[in-house]
Formats: structure tokens, sequence, C-alpha cells
């Protein structure tokens, strides 16, 4: 799958979805759109799964259109993530396109 990686998300998480292909926001040169168009140009450059620390997306934005999967990591702080990779790349495998998921970590 296509993964695209918001700007809060811990770039050393891509170390572990091996199976995947990760970019960045920053890397794609979109760290300055907002989340709306962000997810537009993410789906209409084939990404499939979005990954962000945004807690407030849903709440922003109209989600019910959308083709790629959303999942929010409930916190920025990749000490804490790095202990939690399983967790996060079993959602990411499951996860079906359209699909919305939260992680506690």
């Amino acid at each position: 799958m296509r993964i695209l990686f918001d700007q809060g998300t811990p770039v050393p998480l891509r170390q572990y979805l091996t199976e995947h292909s990760v970019t960045t926001a920053y890397e794609e040169g979109w760290s300055n759109l907002s989340n709306g168009d962000l997810l537009k140009s993410a789906e209409d450059k084939g990404y499939q799964i979005f990954v962000t620390t945004d807690r407030n997306l849903r709440y922003q934005q109209n989600l019910s259109d959308r083709q790629i999967a959303i999942v929010v990591l409930l916190s920025t702080s990749w000490p804490k993530i790095r202990t939690q990779t399983e967790k996060v790349c079993d959602v990411i495998n499951a996860i079906k396109l359209g699909d919305y998921a939260e992680i506690s970590i």
C-alpha cells in the first residue's frame, strides 16, 4: 500500500512498515496544504493510507466520501509510539480503503 505520513507523524515509524511504500507530506512538497487539500492531493496521487496525529481531523473534515484510509495516532511522541509499533502495524495492515481508525498510544 502507498502510505502518506502527515507532518506530525514520527518518520522513524516508516522503518516498521517495510511491506508498504511510505512518503511524508514534506517529501511531496505538501507541508503547507490544509487537511482537506492534503487528503484530496493524496487521493489524487494514489495514496491508500494517510497516517496523522491530528485528533481533530474527523471533526474538521467530512470524511464520508474519502477513499483513502485514515489512521490517527493519538500521540506524537516517538518513544511512546515505538513501544506500540506492532499495534500500529496491525491496524495499518488491516485497514480498508475509506476506513478511519484511531490508535491509543
